[in-house]
């Protein structure tokens, strides 16, 4: 048993059950003041989580950001009153007003885990599996700041990630990909307790969840603890006590529990799963469990029994104490794990970025997309040392791996590591970069092609949900990968990423411009990006001085109509830019005024004020769009008048050449479109002028 333990002497088993029940009941009252919400979790875990809570967790309820805490996750969130109640208890700022406003508008107990809503809450959890996901990449942002920042006689980066996980978040493909993965990278402080409680919405889960989880967890190469009585607080203790020895196995501890423990009619069952008990077996329960306390009632001895805050204060003097001792004797290496773990970008950040932009301006022959952001990287990687990259197995076609990376793979101990090929793994590789923003010391980013984004498309809507500071990098974006055929060609991918709020999606046209959206991308602290990258090369533009500026507001007037009083405006993105550029040329050779219009980022764009927008897109001039991909979200700025020169079937596997023509996404055909468009648009106002005079007359 740790030393810390002290300060939570032994107290005997009927005390201990006092304790577990205050969790129960919060749970309860929560969800019956709520109408909805699931009790049948925290009542079934509540003797598991008085044993972390109490004799395990480093945490303090003062500081819920302290750096070295113990980072816990509630990865069956759908059981969020545990956390709530604990969070309560332990002495966060979450008052028992908040768990009466359990699911209500602006509560801090929304129903689900939220971060950023509740102090204590580490992640947001709902869909299941991504919060053991997001533990995973905790753990790995732990081991490898240890790896970085540890040095002989100071140990500042020494803290575990505890995880608790259902039958629903095992059953979920995510956590075969981000379990297999922990034991490769031999997570030692990574331990999850498996809620076995046989239960899931659909009844007994031995009708559809057979699986043997403790041979698949070894074979993993997992430390697996069990099965023990998940109700037994002793077993809980040793089993923890044991998994915190492992040397370089992440732990499994597979706990056997009753969902809705307590409950005298309801216990073990799917009725106690995800609906309040009622009055009746609420009183029941109070009886069986011999809780005379009214709703939200909890006894002063209880509340004194959890309070952690002296514990948790003296933890952070003591680690303030020897991080003190380490600055002194690692000043710079001090200051840059301070710089880390706030998220601030390095002092010399914006000759950094003089550098990015100096080597994209050098590169004048035609260049893929990714090809580009490879050498934007090269510029980053070095200056930026809280980079992490990755690939999920495409390294070579996503270009994310650049001369200062230093992969995880065959690294010696104590080397440091900014590179994880993740495998074949793309929905566990995104939530666990949101694991390791979350944890703080990194801005991870990873790669596979933008037809993949639908395998990891829940975790990067919730690395926006959450605000995270990460960089999805999607290469091979379009019918322009040729020849792999439509398995391979996204067409409604590039829409549907930009309809997830607070997710910035960049789809840069050459090397400035991407360059413009990595740097927005690393600097941007209030949510993910999206970067859609060609594999195809594209012809540099040329910008002048200054263009930086204008690219980094989403969108910008990259050729201007002759005379600057457009007849009408093309408007493309990424690789159509320059069939947008070729178009223009032949609308001039037939008398018509085009402005091109390049809109990289359109959600950069959507937040510019009206007049800038009107500058760039002005009012009553016709629009034309012209992308490789589904045509209809263009139609926000085009209108219904407007014309989309775009993609919506599958593609067909060809050359690239042969497919923009196939498709008709040609300079020609979008000329057309633009003279057809003109044309109605003329005759429209023709009329209106026509219908004025009759009506004056």
């Amino acid at each position: 048993m740790n030393a810390h333990n002290a300060l939570f002497p032994v107290i005997d088993p009927t005390q201990r059950r006092r304790l577990a029940n205050a969790i129960r009941f919060l749970a309860i009252d929560g969800v019956e003041a709520a109408k909805s919400g699931h009790p049948g979790a925290p009542m079934g875990m509540a003797d598991i989580a008085e044993v972390l809570w109490r004799n395990h967790m480093h945490h303090n309820p003062a500081n819920p950001h302290w750096v070295d805490r113990d980072r816990f996750v509630l990865s069956n969130g759908h059981g969020s009153m545990l956390i709530y109640a604990l969070l309560h208890l332990t002495g966060y700022d979450l008052p028992i007003e908040e768990l009466k406003r359990f699911r209500q508008l602006h509560s801090k107990t929304p129903g689900h885990p939220e971060v950023g809503y509740t102090p204590g809450v580490e992640t947001t959890t709902g869909p299941l599996g991504q919060g053991l996901a997001n533990a995973v990449g905790m753990a790995f942002a732990e081991q490898m700041l240890a790896r970085r920042f540890n040095q002989p006689g100071h140990t500042i980066v020494n803290h575990h990630t505890y995880v608790f996980v259902g039958d629903g978040c095992l059953m979920e493909g995510i956590s075969h990909e981000a379990c297999s993965l922990a034991g490769t990278l031999k997570l030692n402080k990574l331990i999850a307790y498996y809620d076995d409680n046989g239960i899931s919405i659909d009844g007994h889960v031995e009708h559809w969840f057979t699986d043997n989880t403790k041979l698949r967890f070894q074979s993993y190469g997992w430390n697996v603890i069990g099965p023990i009585d998940g109700h037994d607080a002793q077993a809980v203790e040793q089993a923890t006590v044991e998994a915190k020895t492992s040397a370089d196995k992440p732990t499994l501890i597979i706990c056997q529990t009753t969902i809705g423990w307590g409950s005298p009619h309801k216990a073990g069952t799917h009725d106690v799963h995800g609906s309040a008990l009622g009055p009746a077996e609420a009183q029941a329960t109070r009886d069986a469990l011999g809780w005379t306390y009214g709703p939200f009632e909890i006894p002063q001895d209880i509340y004194d029994a959890w309070d952690a805050r002296g514990h948790g204060s003296k933890l952070e003097a003591d680690w303030n104490d020897r991080f003190a001792a380490y600055a002194k004797a690692h000043p710079g290496l001090a200051a840059e794990f301070t710089r880390r773990m706030s998220g601030d970008l390095p002092a010399d950040w914006a000759h950094t970025v003089q550098a990015l932009y100096a080597s994209a301006r050098g590169v004048t022959a035609s260049t893929a997309t990714r090809k580009a952001s490879q050498i934007a990287l090269e510029t980053l990687v070095p200056a930026l040392p809280g980079m992490f990259g990755g690939s999920a197995d495409l390294t070579g076609s996503n270009l994310t791996a650049v001369k200062g990376s230093k992969p995880w793979a065959g690294a010696k101990d104590g080397e440091p590591v900014n590179y994880l090929s993740y495998g074949v793994r793309e929905f566990g590789m995104a939530a666990m970069m949101s694991g390791m923003s979350l944890h703080g010391g990194f801005l991870p980013y990873g790669g596979t092609f933008l037809m993949f984004s639908d395998y990891s498309r829940n975790a990067v809507r919730m690395s926006a949900l959450m605000k995270q500071r990460v960089v999805h990098v999607f290469s091979h974006d379009s019918i322009g990968l040729g020849e792999d055929g439509p398995t391979h060609q996204a067409i409604e991918q590039a829409p549907s990423l930009r309809l997830i709020p607070n997710l910035d999606v960049w789809r840069p046209a050459d090397v400035l411009e991407t360059a413009v959206a990595w740097k927005c991308a690393v600097e941007r602290k209030t949510g993910p990006s999206a970067l859609l990258l060609s594999r195809q090369n594209l012809v540099a533009s040329q910008h002048p001085e200054g263009a930086e500026a204008h690219i980094a507001r989403g969108a910008y007037v990259l050729s201007e109509a002759a005379g600057g009083q457009p007849q009408v405006v093309l408007i493309g993105t990424g690789s159509e830019v320059e069939i947008a550029l070729k178009a223009q040329k032949l609308l001039a050779e037939a008398g018509v005024a085009a402005r091109v219009v390049s809109m990289p980022c359109t959600n950069a764009f959507d937040r510019q004020d009206e007049a800038f927008r009107n500058t760039v897109l002005p009012l009553y001039v016709p629009r034309v769009a012209v992308e490789a991909a589904q045509p209809d979200f263009w139609r926000k700025y085009v209108g219904l008048s407007g014309g989309v020169v775009g993609i919506a079937a599958f593609g067909e596997s060809a050359p690239a050449v042969d497919l923009y023509k196939h498709f008709k996404i040609t300079p020609e055909h979008t000329a057309e479109v633009a003279q057809a468009v003109l044309r109605m648009h003329v005759s429209r106002h023709e009329s209106e002028d026509s219908n004025v005079v009759r009506s004056m007359n």
